[in-house]
């Protein structure tokens, strides 16, 4: 199987654009602004190039996750890496592979089929992450969904698109 490690950096740009759209004032922007207990002036202060600079380096690092859970071929990969033989060609192992990734290796590679998983890992892991540390600061529902939304959706693009390109 091959690996398009450029669609992991493209994949990691899906939040960036989300974002612009999500936060917006016209969409959840204002509500998220007060949700946060911020102002907008505080908000204007920050190190625009360091936020979405980090925001990209983050990114890549969830593209990356979500290239595990939506591409259940590299699962195979990880279960007969050690095993001899694997990687010779003509041995009874690598023939093996080979045979399975040619009947089974385009299986559930599809945009719906990532997205689907990217959602499942939004809800099932982004609202949690986002959703205790909120509990405890106190922050309301709303910001626990707008900011879990955010994930969710991102997530169901980022895990679409690796899964149909990668």
């Amino acid at each position: 199987m091959e690996f398009n490690f450029l669609i992991i950096p493209l994949a990691a740009l899906i939040p960036l654009f989300v974002g612009f759209i999500w936060y917006n004032p016209k969409v959840f922007g204002t509500a998220w602004i007060k949700s946060t207990g911020l102002t907008e002036e505080q908000l204007k202060g920050a190190n625009m190039l360091k936020v979405f600079g980090l925001t990209y380096l983050l990114s890549i690092m969830v593209a990356l996750a979500l290239s595990a859970m939506v591409i259940h071929q590299t699962h195979l990969f990880s279960i007969l890496k050690d095993e001899p033989g694997i990687n010779e060609k003509g041995t009874e192992m690598n023939m093996y592979l080979t045979d399975f990734m040619t009947k089974y290796g385009s299986n559930f590679r599809t945009f719906k089929h990532g997205a689907f998983h990217g959602t499942l890992g939004g809800i099932l892991l982004a609202l949690p992450i986002i959703g205790v540390p909120a509990l405890f600061e106190r922050k309301s529902g709303k910001y626990i969904f707008i900011n879990a939304g955010f994930w969710i959706v991102s997530m169901a693009l980022m895990g679409g698109v690796i899964c149909q390109f990668v």
